[in-house]
């Protein structure tokens, strides 16, 4: 692309505005923890604030290139996620943190690979699925290859194990596929056979089962499997409209755990009240609105798909933390994009968006050369003969 890019600035805006409110929220939540913990008050600030610096560098060099070139690293990047999946389960390679083994360390930085998995698997999908536009609708074209290597990533997720990230991979496949025409027959079949085995999943594991049962009754399981969800509820409940002020937060204060990442909402809604809850919740908002408008005016295919993807990897996952954060979904281990503390996932999340934020610049361009022509050929009606 020649020229000066010509991005969506209302798609920088908000991802700049999370990152800067996470930053502030992070160092809130964790302060005290890290000073009784680490030492340091600033721990999680400190490693948050690299990583946003490299999500930053990772968003500008998407950017730069842009995302066409994505296209034939599609397969690539599969298998290097892949690769990532199968490494973290080796003992001595992957880390084991509260029972699940889901981070790889190397020289005191640590990698999630499943949050490099959902950006690899947006980028396989939107290049499958372009590719195959014409035979999208058939079963062994359209749809059994993106199920199997599916049910591949999702195989290895539940390994380690991680239920949440699997089930953002299942609904990304779900969202791309009927984005591309996949027949609804197929979707609502493949649905209706995932419901046991999603339960088999549940019932099968104890923790699992009592997340459930938290979920339905979480003051009832206040003392054990529900505690955290309650210690949320009493958060947000304590913030009011506009909150108790920031850094005059109680629940941090090592009674919800966990508070400057699964459940960094909660300390939002405490400190900031239901005006900072809704100005998060706004800023997602316009996430989703100008990412759904860049991926439908991008050019082809691949970009409507890959843009899509991204747009609905951050709803759904804003969704999902702040629905678990408010007792409205049962409890998953699913960041706020841009907002809760974890490296892997902001630089990841930065990425995307500089993926979304290339799509949305050819899409200004696409549009300014249809207007200028659109001008040209008015002008020509209008001179005179």
């Amino acid at each position: 692309m020649n020229g000066r890019l010509r991005f969506d600035p209302l798609l920088l805006a908000a991802c700049l505005a999370l990152t800067s409110l996470g930053l502030v929220m992070v160092y809130s939540a964790s302060a005290i923890t890290a000073q009784e913990r680490m030492g340091n008050a600033f721990y999680f600030l400190q490693r948050q604030a690299v990583a946003a610096v490299a999500g930053l560098i990772a968003m500008a060099v998407v950017l730069r290139l842009g995302y066409r070139r994505l296209a034939r690293l599609s397969y690539p990047l599969l298998l290097a996620a892949v690769a990532l999946l199968v490494l973290v389960l080796v003992p001595g390679v992957g880390t084991v943190v509260g029972g699940a083994r889901r981070w790889i360390r190397m020289a005191g930085l640590g990698v999630q690979p499943a949050e490099v998995a959902k950006l690899a698997f947006i980028v396989y999908l939107a290049y499958s699925l372009a590719k195959k536009r014409e035979k999208v609708a058939t079963f062994s074209v359209g749809f059994l290859p993106h199920l199997l290597v599916a049910g591949v990533l999702v195989a290895l997720c539940m390994k380690e194990p991680d239920f949440g990230s699997s089930v953002v991979l299942l609904f990304l496949l779900f969202v791309l596929l009927f984005a591309a025409g996949t027949r609804l027959s197929y979707l609502i079949g493949s649905i209706l056979m995932a419901i046991p085995v999603a339960w088999t999943a549940v019932s099968s594991s104890p923790y699992r089962m009592a997340r459930l049962m938290a979920f339905i009754d979480p003051m009832s399981h206040r003392h054990g499997s529900g505690y955290q969800v309650a210690e949320s509820l009493m958060s947000i409940g304590s913030g009011g409209w506009t909150g108790l002020g920031l850094g005059d937060g109680r629940q941090k204060l090592f009674f919800l755990p966990e508070a400057h990442n699964d459940f960094i909402a909660a300390i939002i809604g405490e400190e900031l009240g239901l005006a900072g809850i809704s100005l998060v919740i706004g800023l997602f908002a316009v996430i989703i609105w100008r990412g759904v408008r860049a991926s439908l005016q991008a050019s082809e295919p691949f970009g409507t798909y890959l843009g899509l993807g991204i747009t609905a990897l951050m709803g759904f996952q804003a969704v999902v933390n702040m629905g678990v954060a408010m007792a409205l979904l049962p409890t998953k281990g699913l960041t706020l994009p841009f907002v809760s503390y974890g490296g892997s996932s902001l630089v990841m999340m930065m990425a995307a968006m500089g993926v979304l934020l290339s799509i949305s610049a050819t899409a200004e361009a696409r549009a300014q050369v249809q207007g200028s022509r659109l001008s040209r050929a008015v002008g020509l009606e209008g001179a005179p003969t």
